[in-house]
């Protein structure tokens, strides 16, 4: 047994944990960190482009966990107890590393539909390796889930035939609304640069729409990889399944050679040789803790606004936690890269911040005013703001839709006149208008469907 001493200790190598020890690093360069990791490889923040004032967009990438900074020390093992009354955390090997302030950032663990070894979840570096291995050798595969990394395999594999199945009435409904849904359609079919069209403005009302939830796993995990499969003779194919989810997975070899058939709500049937599910995830507490941590309905380990748990000295950021404290008004969590970052870096700065004594000049971050989340769907940037689905607004709000084909999809959500969510799809160059627009609630009724007149430069306007 090693015995480690820390003036801080981090729990996870992933982005929030990362996130946190560089914000400890920044402000207490000279005390003792510990970031307990299980992967000698840690996820980085790179190319950070902002694109407002809290709006960020950034790469996530894979480095030597050596990397992280001097003052930081990395032990590679896995947190099995917490001794809170000792400030000691135990390891998997049996090693306890004492601490002054201790946070976990122990991530979550994706949902499977179904306990099998042909249905593979996708979540981390280990699972996405696993995705690729057996891509290689498969001719068709059945993807369930309908959030950002399945709508991201069902565009960029290549080779095999996949069979898209879905539980709502239009894809990428974590993300998307039906009209954006319509906007990238045929790129799944197609994949190739299409022509442009001409702009079309509409304004609409809306219904609520599906709730959030979603996967946290980087932007762009999918760049450096080969996800093509060996059956060059296939053409690439999408056959999406809408409003249906998966009733029973079978094995046994059939006469198309395939490993599995996945039986559906909607009485089909999917012959497949595996099974990726992409169904969410749920938050990861696979350790002990003596006093026991208050937890959220939704199995999260429960927060205040500085991240601190239940427990004195101990904080939690990421996908592990949920955020308990009196939400702003266009503010939710979603277990996305972008808010494990910006968790990561709050729960960091509460914890320097107490320890040098200054406490009471602990204000949240600003991120904490409005959502806001930069991702990539089937090869374009998307960029959410605010309720940008309208949700918790129930029909009480109305929609403004400008589309250029093949080009760009805006949508401004409005109620009474006042901008509270927004959907930027394509290079629109608005990010920083309309995250102003949300911020300051500007009565927007005068400027009426010139809100979205590509030939009005609402940027300069507004500026």
């Amino acid at each position: 047994m090693v015995r480690y001493e820390g003036t801080f200790v981090v729990v996870g190598g992933g982005i929030a944990g990362v996130s946190c020890a560089e914000t400890i690093a920044f402000y207490c360069p000279e005390e003792k960190i510990i970031l307990l990791t299980e992967s000698s490889l840690i996820k980085a923040v790179t190319q950070l482009v902002p694109l407002g004032k809290a709006l960020t967009r950034f790469e996530v990438e894979e480095r030597s966990a050596e990397t992280v900074g001097k003052s930081v020390q990395v032990v590679t093992d896995q947190l099995a107890a917490v001794k809170s009354q000792e400030k000691v955390i135990v390891t998997k090997e049996g090693h306890e590393i004492s601490y002054k302030y201790l946070c976990l950032c122990t991530g979550a663990r994706p949902k499977l539909i179904e306990k099998h070894p042909n249905v593979i979840g996708i979540r981390d570096t280990e699972s996405v390796a696993e995705f690729q291995r057996r891509i290689k050798d498969a001719g068709r595969i059945a993807l369930v889930g309908n959030g950002g990394i399945a709508s991201e395999i069902a565009y960029e594999v290549r080779g095999v035939a996949v069979d898209w199945i879905i539980k709502d009435n239009h894809m990428s409904s974590t993300f998307l609304d039906p009209g954006a849904a319509e906007f990238f359609r045929k790129s799944l079919s197609e994949k190739h640069i299409k022509v442009p069209e001409p702009s079309s403005i509409k304004r609409m009302r809306y219904g609520e729409t599906q709730g959030s939830s979603g996967a946290a796993l980087g932007p762009d995990w999918h760049r450096m990889l080969d996800v093509s499969g060996n059956a060059r003779n296939l053409p690439d194919s999408v056959n999406i399944h809408y409003g249906c989810e998966v009733r029973n997975v079978s094995a046994g070899q059939n006469a198309n050679g395939r490993k599995l058939c996945v039986d559906l709500t909607n009485g089909q049937a999917v012959e497949c040789d595996f099974v990726v599910s992409a169904t969410g995830v749920n938050p990861r507490i696979d350790y002990t803790v003596d006093l026991g941590l208050e937890c959220a309905t939704d199995g999260g380990i429960s927060v205040n606004k500085l991240m601190r748990t239940s427990i004195a000295n101990v904080y939690a950021a990421g996908d592990c936690c949920t955020a308990s404290w009196p939400l702003a008004e266009n503010w939710f969590q979603m277990r996305l890269w972008t808010q494990a970052r910006q968790m990561g870096m709050m729960a960091g700065k509460a914890m320097a911040m107490t320890y040098l004594g200054q406490e009471d000049d602990i204000v949240q971050d600003f991120c904490f005013e409005f959502f806001g989340h930069v991702t990539k769907l089937f090869g374009q940037q998307v960029v959410l703001l605010g309720r940008y689905n309208g949700q918790g607004l129930g029909t009480n709000y109305e929609a403004m839709v400008r589309v250029t084909p093949n080009k760009e999809y805006i949508k401004l959500v409005l109620v009474n006149g006042k901008l509270q969510g927004a959907v930027l799809i394509g290079e629109t160059g608005l990010e920083e208008t309309f995250e102003n627009l949300l911020l300051n609630q500007l009565d927007l009724t005068p400027f009426g469907t010139d809100l979205l007149d590509p030939n009005i430069d609402i940027e300069d306007y507004f500026d």
